[in-house]
């Protein structure tokens, strides 16, 4: 009687402690709300560039089924307002105008107003930002575009101050009430557009690439090349890997100087200028807002950069931007955060910017020297007085002026470096966006693995795996099909096919590294999945987005290569060297195909191509697949990862394992390596230098062993 009266007793006390934390968290949730004059539909959304409109007058709703059947039932247009939590201008037009309550008013009163985090859903901001372009010519964010209550636009801009944006408002809602029949004839024009571009006809002729048409391409693209200043000529450059992972296979193959020249300017124009954080490491977009996209593709880059030259500068921009991203962009609780914000305090790179004064004020006695290298001025090399830290080209002037060596100035350097780097960390840091995307994740899981071929250190391997671990455990489902986004344990987000090519990507290379096959068959799962859910059937191109997607106004494909590579060119990749891992031969085919496909259209602007073109370079050269097989594997390969070789694959490792190429290759007791192509191996050799004899002696020469 007593134990049972003891059982009730406790259950009893632990139902009202739970009342009480419920009642504590309720109170508490009032609080917070009584602190905000205005709360919306998006409080509840997991997105932190959604939750900083959460208390705007703005009536907002995150893109649903709740928001477009208000629209349809209410017949009122639609806001769709597409940004993200770094963009600098997304947050003026925030403060101008939707945190204004009259805009609100007549936002509220005549449109269902929505508001999206473009990089949780590109499938969105790609359709309407198509409608930007079809109807101005160009694009950027904010991005705000009025649509019909069925989603398809009729008005698309960017930033609008808050007069011409009530304007506009206004102007619109009234042609909607007057001319309702005008403004359905605009939304079938725009919409028909839309469908039309970047469309793709399945090509029949097969795939023929002469040296000829290669020559021609590169040209044409070196043509957009600034040799003098680095990067696109143009006077907006941006980070664009693909364009220099080319030009480097391009050097490789041809020894075409040209290529390689552009290769090192640019990285050494990125690595010495404004983008890079000289005191923290790691790049950023603007000069201000770390993406983690762009770190992560630059980690590759410079990273084999560094495995065909040599050059000591890009080892380091490696060592810290990787420093950079375990210290600020990666969660306790595993994954890699989405972005840092342009703004801090209300003002665009704050956190990031020097007056002279500042530096004289924490270096005492040693800022000239610093001043000196970093090219600071007392009235400020950008605005209100401020400086960016930018390495002047030729510091050797100042060793003998400063009466130091290169190693005795470079330690003063690095000295003031670090006393600057612990004052700076004082400050009000910019907002982090700590969502987690499938997609950049997996490119930074890349990264970490380019680094670990390179440099041999562990500790690259060992976050690669990790990682990728963490994203299987939390975005894969058991059908084989993944979600974008994770954050606070909610994965909400059907994944796109970027989300999925990357992450292939991730795990081929994974194998590479350390000869487990799961990893290999991790990547053979998805590809499964993605050519289930996401093929064309007409030409076995791939959609952005799946078949178990809601559908939008239209299925759109992404083709073209920009800051990050196209997931079709992606995806033709992990086909064509999974085909030849897993000897799977419709994979090949695949691959061949959709690069036949887009072949015809890649002349008119290879710029926008360059990863279709270093797989086109590849389809047009041998592809060596080199089997190590014993117990002194991981050595050998060290040995080839210390030559730029990116007409090589690598397998293997202590035993032959299951796949097919390696079978009967394990001789008891030793060591072999076996270099095959297209299936045909030539006799096993025990050493490095003599399995390179066995490949084309044209390709190697002039190779850089670091």
């Amino acid at each position: 009687m007593q134990r049972n009266l003891k059982q009730v007793m406790t259950k009893l006390l632990s139902i009202i402690l739970v009342l009480i934390i419920a009642n504590c968290q309720n109170a508490r949730q009032g609080v917070l709300e009584a602190q905000h004059k205005f709360t919306n539909n998006l409080i509840n959304q997991s997105s932190p560039y959604l939750l900083q409109h959460a208390h705007n007058p703005v009536d907002w709703y995150p893109w649903g089924d709740e928001a477009l059947d208000k629209a349809q039932k209410e017949q009122k247009m639609l806001i769709i307002s597409v940004g993200y939590a770094a963009c600098h201008w997304c947050h003026v037009m925030e403060k101008e105008s939707f945190e204004d309550s009259l805009v609100a008013k007549v936002m509220n009163d005549n449109y269902v107003s929505i508001k999206v985090d473009r990089e949780e859903r590109p499938d969105i901001d790609q359709i309407y930002m198509d409608a930007a372009y079809l109807m101005t010519g160009r694009g950027g964010w904010p991005l705000n575009v009025i649509a019909m209550p069925d989603g398809r636009p009729i008005f698309a801009g960017t930033y609008f101050p808050k007069n011409d944006w009530i304007k506009i408002l206004n102007h619109i809602v009234n042609q909607y009430n007057e001319e309702p029949e005008r403004l359905i004839e605009i939304a079938d024009k725009i919409t028909e557009g839309i469908q039309s571009m970047e469309n793709i006809e399945l090509n029949t002729a097969g795939l023929n690439i002469s040296e000829e048409e290669l020559n021609a391409l590169h040209n044409d693209l070196m043509g957009e090349i600034d040799l003098v200043k680095g990067g696109r000529k143009g006077h907006q450059k941006f980070p664009t890997p693909s364009i220099w992972k080319y030009l480097m296979r391009h050097y490789f193959f041809t020894k075409d100087e040209r290529s390689l020249q552009a290769v090192n300017k640019t990285l050494t124009a990125m690595a010495q200028g404004g983008i890079y954080d000289h005191l923290g490491g790691g790049f950023a977009r603007y000069s201000t807002d770390p993406m983690l996209y762009d770190n992560a593709q630059l980690v590759s880059l410079y990273s084999r950069a560094y495995q065909l030259t040599g050059n000591p500068l890009f080892k380091k921009v490696v060592m810290e931007t990787t420093e950079y991203i375990e210290r600020e962009m990666t969660s306790e609780k595993g994954g890699f955060y989405s972005s840092f914000d342009a703004d801090s305090e209300g003002e665009e790179g704050k956190f990031y910017v020097w007056s002279e004064q500042e530096i004289r004020s924490v270096l005492g006695d040693g800022a000239d020297l610093f001043i000196d290298y970093f090219g600071v001025r007392k009235g400020g090399n950008w605005e209100d007085g401020k400086n960016i830290l930018i390495p002047i080209e030729d510091p050797q002037k100042l060793w003998s002026k400063h009466g130091l060596s290169e190693s005795e100035f470079n330690k003063e350097l690095d000295k003031s470096r670090s006393k600057l780097f612990t004052t700076r960390a004082k400050r009000i840091h910019p907002a982090l966006d700590d969502k987690i995307l499938t997609s950049w994740n997996a490119l930074m899981i890349r990264g970490y693995l380019d680094a670990y071929r390179v440099f041999g250190n562990d500790r690259f391997l060992e976050i690669a795996v990790n990682q990728t671990e963490f994203l299987l455990k939390h975005t894969k489902s058991d059908d084989g099909s993944l979600t974008r986004n994770h954050m606070d344990g909610r994965s909400s987000i059907n994944a796109f096919l970027d989300d999925y090519s990357f992450l292939i990507q991730a795990l081929v290379g994974l194998y590479e590294a350390t000869f487990e096959e799961k990893w290999l068959n991790e990547a053979d799962q998805l590809c499964t999945y993605v050519i289930e859910h996401f093929i064309n059937k007409e030409n076995s191109m791939l959609y952005y987005t799946s078949d178990q997607d809601i559908d939008l106004i239209t299925r759109k494909m992404e083709l073209s290569d920009n800051v990050i590579p196209s997931s079709n060119s992606s995806m033709a990749q992990n086909l064509y060297f999974l085909g030849t891992y897993l000897y799977k031969n419709e994979y090949l085919e695949m691959a061949k195909q959709m690069h036949s496909n887009i072949h015809p259209t890649m002349s008119q602007q290879p710029i926008f191509y360059t990863n279709w073109a270093t797989l086109m370079i590849q389809l047009n050269q041998p592809l060596y697949e080199v089997a190590i097989v014993g117990d002194q594997w991981k050595d050998r390969q060290s040995e080839f990862d210390s030559y730029y070789l990116p007409n090589v694959i690598y397998l293997g490792g202590k035993s032959e394992g299951n796949l097919e190429l390696l079978a009967n290759k394990l001789v008891e007791g030793e060591t072999t390596i076996y270099v095959c192509e297209n299936k045909s191996c030539r006799l096993p050799v025990r050493e490095t230098s003599k399995a390179l004899e066995l490949m084309d002696p044209e390709l190697l020469k002039g190779i850089v062993k670091f």
